[in-house]
């Protein structure tokens, strides 16, 4: 819709004797006065030298009966903006427009996107701070699939890093036989032998020496590998099955070893590998940096290869395999100086060029101390305990909910937990707070599904293409109209700027929106059948965004509440 409008009032430049490259439509910060506004009268009286009032002036001269279908009032405001109230036919037309994939076209050119999410290591506890790589890369896959574009997504498990030597060190220790071992078997050792590496040198080598020679298909240590991945997967799906994620790709950092030496003589032919120390790296600096950007390091001095190995080797076998237009990174912001070290590598071999590889990082989840959850410190709420203390506390919040079947309970939980999550800037690090997620009222996961299962018992089983008059009838239902028409912002933005916090923010005002608007209209009990037909239409509307963008940020919503 502002396209629309920027098109229409660079017309009316145009036709006052002005040319810019491009309007730019805003929403108004005071909407008691206007719906929109432009300050290209600004930028114009710089390109013609002329004031710009005089500009304004003229502009507004060129304003005819023309536009009275789309807008309702224009207005000049010295010393020179350009205020735009929308006409009720307008705005009922755009509304119409949201019947079909909520306004959305198809892309000039639909591109193909890897998403790297997930990435929990193998053979450590699952805990609150692993759920928001889950739940943003999700929502991404899902926006980006609704933009219209594919998806293939890779959770690229750490199953080759230290954590697995430690593990093994643990198992051996214990003499637990590899048949045997359970996923609470490694929930215990893990932290414990964590622990116990920061305390003796001598487990820390012992466990290093474990993991260098499990890389080096050592096959006692290949077999306890097999074993712990299979637990570790068994249980990750599970909970991932309860928070309605899945992957493409159930591939990590062991299936990129095969590409490592291939890799490696990529380096070397283009000259890209240096000695130092005994190691091998790779210079990644540039003279236009404002800070220092280390050497990425390929290989240790004992051989070991690392991280940054496994990500360039997965980056070459994703290449080859897919030719994808973009790698998107959902990853901790901690790991910025990781990546940017992998991108640059990956530009330098010709994998793909850097402005296709994306990290979008996130903050922390932190405990209420505001420092983040750490599995190795055994602090941290594990996943499957927290859904069923979070199920606890929305049941205790009020006597209705008491009476939720345990479906609807589950979908509940998952609301709770991702909106606020979601609802925060991916960037951003937020402090987990369970009893103020839970609460029904505020901007909360509950409180949307709430106002969702509010309005379609209004509906009942009205279903239907949700066609509009060119009346609106009170400032409640003009809010709720006019919100909506902010729809497909929100989507683009998020869409654009990678951030389902655009889609969790806008439903939260949407659905604000809409309770007022059910608060002043008795829309069951209207005896105009005209006006009771179009309200019913405005709720069937709100109701299908809401849940569609709901589904977008992987929230269900429940049957009651």
């Amino acid at each position: 819709m502002i396209f629309k409008l920027e098109q229409v009032v660079k017309e009316l430049f145009l036709k006052s004797g002005f040319d810019v490259d491009k309007v730019v439509i805003t929403k108004s910060s005071k909407e008691q006065s206007c719906d929109y506004q432009s300050n290209d009268i600004f930028k114009l009286a710089k390109l013609y030298s002329r004031s710009p009032i005089e500009i304004g002036q003229k502009i507004m001269a060129c304003v005819d009966s023309s536009l009275t279908d789309i807008f309702k009032n224009i207005e000049f405001v010295k010393p020179g903006f350009l205020n735009f109230t929308l006409s009720d036919k307008f705005i009922n037309e755009n509304l119409e427009t949201l019947n079909e994939h909520l306004g959305i076209s198809k892309p000039i050119k639909e591109e193909l996107f890897i998403l790297d999410y997930g990435g929990a290591n193998v053979a450590k506890p699952l805990h609150v701070g692993h759920m928001r790589t889950l739940i943003v890369g999700e929502s991404l896959k899902r926006i980006i699939k609704y933009m219209g574009h594919k998806t293939i997504s890779d959770i690229h498990l750490g199953d080759y890093g230290l954590q697995i030597g430690q593990v093994i060190y643990g198992l051996k220790q214990e003499n637990i036989k590899i048949d045997e071992i359970t996923i609470e078997d490694l929930n215990r050792i893990y932290p414990k032998v964590s622990s116990l590496c920061k305390e003796d040198e001598q487990v820390k080598d012992t466990c290093a020496l474990i993991t260098k020679q499990l890389q080096d298909n050592n096959e006692e240590y290949q077999k306890y590998f097999k074993k712990i991945l299979a637990v570790s997967i068994a249980d990750m799906k599970k909970l991932y099955e309860y928070l309605n994620v899945d992957f493409d790709l159930w591939l990590g950092e062991s299936d990129a070893y095969p590409y490592l030496s291939t890799v490696e003589n990529l380096l070397r032919k283009k000259g890209l590998l240096q000695k130092s120390q005994g190691a091998l790296v790779v210079e990644v600096s540039k003279d236009t940096d404002k800070k220092e950007i280390p050497p990425l390091l390929f290989k240790k001095s004992n051989g070991a290869y690392l991280y940054a190995s496994t990500d360039l080797a997965t980056i070459y076998d994703r290449v080859n395999k897919y030719n994808p237009n973009h790698i998107l990174y959902v990853v901790d912001n901690r790991q910025s100086l990781h990546f940017e070290q992998v991108f640059r590598v990956s530009e330098s071999l010709g994998l793909i060029d850097y402005k296709n590889l994306e990290f979008l990082g996130y903050g922390t989840v932190n405990g209420n101390d505001n420092k983040p959850f750490k599995t190795r410190n055994g602090d941290a709420p594990a996943l499957a305990s927290l859904f069923e203390q979070t199920k606890n506390i929305f049941v205790s919040k009020r006597e209705e909910n008491e009476n939720m079947n345990n479906q609807d309970l589950n979908i509940v939980v998952n609301a709770i937990l991702k909106f606020a999550d979601l609802v925060n800037s991916r960037d951003k690090d937020y402090i987990f707070d369970l009893n103020k997620f839970s609460d029904v009222v505020g901007k909360t996961g509950p409180y949307i599904l709430y106002t969702y299962v509010r309005l379609k018992k209004i509906l009942g089983e009205n279903s239907q293409k949700y066609v509009f008059n060119e009346v609106i009838y009170n400032e409640y239902d003009r809010d709720l109209r006019m919100k909506l028409l902010e729809l497909s912002t929100a989507l683009n933005s998020a869409f654009v700027e990678r951030k389902p916090s655009y889609i969790a923010d806008y439903v939260y005002n949407l659905c604000v929106c809409a309770n007022a608007f059910y608060q002043h209209n008795h829309i069951l009990t209207c005896e105009d059948d005209v006006k009771k037909i179009e309200w019913l239409n405005l709720i069937g509307l709100t109701a299908m965004s809401i849940k569609t963008l709901l589904s977008l940020l992987v929230i269900d919503v429940p049957s009651k509440m």
